[in-house]
C-alpha cells in the first residue's frame, strides 16, 4: 500500500533504503566507539587517561560489551531488531540513572546523545535494518524462488 505522503517520485527509488541503511551503519559505528573506550581504552581523550577495563559483569562492563558488540551487529545489520531493542533499553537506563538526576532537560544534563541513540534504536526496532544488511540478505535466502507460470499450448 503506497501512501502519497511517503512516495516522492523525485527521489531515486533506492535512495530511501540506502539512507535507512546508512543511518543504521553510522549509528552503530559511533556507538561502538563508546564500547571500545570502556573495554579497551581505544579512542580515549588524552587528558583523561584510561585506567584499565571495568570489572567483569559490572554495569560499566555490561555497557561496554553492549556498545561494542551490539554496535557491531547494528553496523552489519544482523539481528537488528532484537539488538536495537536491547540497546534502546541500555540508553533508557543510562539516561534515567546518569543524566536525569542532574536535570530534567537533556540539553542541561548532557543526555542529548543518549536520548537520540535511544530513539534511533527504537526506530530500528520498528523498521528493521533496511535493504543493505545481513538481515535482508538472510531473509531473501529463506524466501522460496518466485514461480514462473508458462502458458501451455493445447
Amino acid at each position: 500500500m503506497d501512501d502519497d505522503l511517503t512516495r516522492d517520485t523525485r527521489l531515486l527509488p533506492w535512495l530511501p533504503g540506502a539512507m535507512h541503511s546508512l543511518l543504521r551503519v553510522v549509528t552503530g559505528a559511533l556507538f561502538m566507539e563508546h564500547g571500545l573506550q570502556k573495554l579497551f581504552g581505544l579512542l580515549v581523550d588524552p587528558s583523561h587517561p584510561w585506567n584499565g577495563p571495568p570489572p567483569a559483569f559490572s554495569q560499566f562492563w555490561v555497557a561496554g560489551v553492549l556498545e561494542t558488540f551490539g554496535g557491531l551487529l547494528i553496523v552489519l545489520g544482523l539481528f537488528t531488531r532484537p539488538v536495537a531493542f536491547l540497546l534502546a533499553g541500555e540508553m533508557a537506563v543510562a539516561y534515567f540513572t546518569a543524566h536525569l538526576p542532574r536535570s530534567f532537560w537533556p540539553v542541561i544534563n548532557g543526555g542529548e546523545h543518549t536520548v537520540l541513540y535511544c530513539f534511533i534504536y527504537l526506530y530500528l526496532v520498528a523498521t528493521g535494518a533496511g535493504p543493505f544488511s545481513l538481515d535482508e540478505t538472510l531473509r531473501r535466502r529463506r524466501l522460496p524462488p518466485p514461480r514462473v507460470f508458462e502458458a501451455r499450448s493445447p
